[in-house]
């Protein structure tokens, strides 16, 4: 899957699995945790997506902003542990 591949889903999964007064202003780089989107709940949620739709299991030392930040981020998150299967 491309890179644009995968923020395009990474972006539909977020936009209909969080709450978003504004989906045209949430850009692929904005800190979905700055905007109130996603939360610590929120996270756990991604976390289980990522298993259940990538067979990604996310380590505790992987657990940063970095790699969860925005959709963006999440999205390189996905393609370097695919990539490194």
């Amino acid at each position: 899957m491309s890179s644009e591949e995968l923020v395009t889903k990474v972006r539909a999964y977020v936009l209909s699995n969080f709450p978003v007064a504004d989906p045209g202003a949430v850009t692929n780089e904005a800190s979905l945790m700055d905007l109130g989107i996603v939360d610590s709940t929120g996270l756990l949620e991604v976390f289980e997506w990522l298993r259940d739709e990538f067979s990604i299991e996310v380590l505790d030392a992987e657990m940063v902003p970095d790699n969860f930040d925005a959709i963006t981020s999440i999205a390189a998150y996905i393609a370097r542990k695919t990539s490194a299967g």
